[in-house]
């Protein structure tokens, strides 16, 4: 569906809570979960549960999660992605789909590690509204039905707008987990299933755990930008940030530092690398050359929260392409993930490890003033990144863009907008993107009157009309004593609080 820029609607604002989802259903959601005496973090496991019904090709219990969770000052990340099984054998091709590109599902293990850590409700109440809508329904929205068409899927014949989808064997499956917890997917019946339609192993499902992990930080002018470590391309969005302070926040120059940053990250990122050296002034400030990367397309959704304690959630779970790998385990519901895929970023499946990921949950922290040693004199940091000082910034609020490998050059764009231009998380989601495929470049309506400027300087460029490949994404900041939010019209959701 092609969205035309006009008039947008202004940002969503309250006073003590928010959620932005891509989808009504999953917003309410979260809302009710707020409403029920939970926090953030039971809204953002509401919402997320509830995506996994309501937009199948983005997203489900077949997929992985990562998060970034501020809370009482404090900022962790939670990494539950899942790796190849551990007897792959390597010198098999990588594959883009089907058994061979299955990679073990954390984004049940995720919600648990989360509920168990910081929520209020307990995973049982916060899987409530997504049962409910397996069960008894949904209607779909006029974006996901455009998507559904487009992607076919194992789900049968795709949706129109309005129709009302019924998934009763999902819905047995949340029930499931709901009671039993996440050993429901990842032991017994249900994990026989996965491993009867997959190259998976009971034993990779059953030795699954996910991780808390230290986030990777930048100061980008008077904020911090922080992303999650390998193996996702957090580092990528923070890397172009870095260049992108050394040069000026121009379209041409967001471009350029976008290319640079994709190639050192499609060359870098690997399960359990060492990234800090890209953060690193004299890194950036050497940075030179010319990149030419391509970009398989993706799926995934984006949410975040924030409650009254202000904290906050940055929440982003996904199958990678629409439908994953386009196999449902048997009797279950679940549609799995082909993140394996992605090991075509190294050249060959690494067994017992995790892919590339494409998908990062972003957090901006308002920033403390630079301290000598840590970038501000010229010394290298190390994981923190340039000019940063863990523990002494405050809250300003989750953000990200899903949408496979545009998202750290969306997550570029997006911090620009809202830093340098100063607009509201509304305004800067409804701004036209580009998007970096090597020396192509993709603008979106509203920049197509840039493309004479970007051929001068050597770009090929592409008036494109499918919104669809620019991502869609959510943002909440606190604004004072209120919070204030914003919800991409690529999608069909929205930002609400209260």
């Amino acid at each position: 569906m092609t969205y035309r820029f006009a008039f947008g609607r202004p940002p969503a604002v309250a006073a003590n809570a928010m959620v932005a989802t891509s989808q009504p259903l999953a917003t309410r959601a979260g809302l009710r979960a707020l409403e029920r005496g939970g926090n953030a973090v039971d809204a953002a496991i509401a919402a997320a549960a509830v995506l996994s019904v309501a937009e199948p090709m983005s997203t489900g219990i077949g997929g992985d999660c990562f998060a970034q969770v501020w809370r009482d000052g404090r900022l962790e990340g939670l990494d539950s992605a899942g790796p190849a099984p551990a007897a792959a054998d390597p010198a098999l091709p990588v594959e883009q789909s089907g058994a061979r590109s299955v990679t073990v599902p954390g984004a049940v293990a995720g919600w648990a590690a989360l509920a168990e850590r910081h929520g209020r409700l307990g995973l049982d109440r916060c899987l409530e509204d997504a049962i409910d809508a397996a069960e008894s329904g949904f209607a779909v929205a006029a974006r996901t039905a455009a998507a559904w068409q487009k992607a076919g899927g194992p789900l049968g014949p795709p949706p129109r707008v309005g129709d009302v989808v019924y998934q009763p064997e999902l819905g047995v499956t949340l029930r499931r987990i709901a009671e039993e917890g996440p050993a429901a997917l990842y032991e017994g019946e249900v994990a026989r299933a996965i491993a009867e339609v997959s190259w998976l192993e009971e034993s990779d499902l059953a030795a699954f755990a996910p991780r808390w992990v230290e986030p990777l930080r930048l100061r980008y002018k008077d904020v911090e930008v922080t992303e999650l470590p390998p193996p996702t391309q957090g580092v990528c969005a923070l890397e172009a940030l870095g260049l992108l302070q050394r040069s000026s926040p121009s379209l041409a120059s967001q471009i350029r530092c976008v290319q640079l940053a994709l190639e050192d990250a499609l060359a870098r990122v690997r399960d359990g690398a060492d990234v800090s050296e890209l953060l690193t002034p004299a890194y950036l400030d050497a940075r030179r050359g010319r990149p030419a990367v391509t970009e398989p397309p993706g799926g995934t959704v984006y949410l975040c929260a924030v409650d009254a304690d202000r904290t906050a959630v940055s929440f982003i779970q996904s199958l990678y392409e629409p439908f994953g790998s386009g196999l449902v385990a048997p009797g279950t519901g679940i549609v799995l993930q082909n993140r394996g895929a992605c090991f075509a970023v190294g050249g060959r499946v690494e067994p017992g490890r995790r892919p590339y990921h494409t998908i990062i949950p972003g957090m901006l922290l308002r920033g403390a003033e630079p301290v000598p040693g840590t970038g501000s004199d010229g010394d290298e940091t190390a994981s923190t990144g340039e000019n940063s000082v863990p523990g002494t910034s405050e809250l300003l609020g989750p953000f990200g863009v899903m949408g496979g490998f545009i998202q750290a050059q969306a997550h570029v764009q997006l911090v620009s907008a809202i830093v340098d231009d100063g607009l509201d998380p509304q305004a800067a989601l409804d701004r036209p993107r580009f998007r970096v495929e090597g020396e192509l470049v993709r603008l979106e309506e509203g920049l197509w009157e840039r493309a004479p400027d970007l051929e001068r300087l050597g770009y090929t460029t592409v008036r494109e009309t499918d919104t669809s490949v620019f991502g869609g994404g959510q943002a909440i900041l606190v604004g004072g004593e209120a919070l204030v939010g914003g919800s991409d019209p690529r999608k069909d959701g929205y930002a609400a609080g209260f």
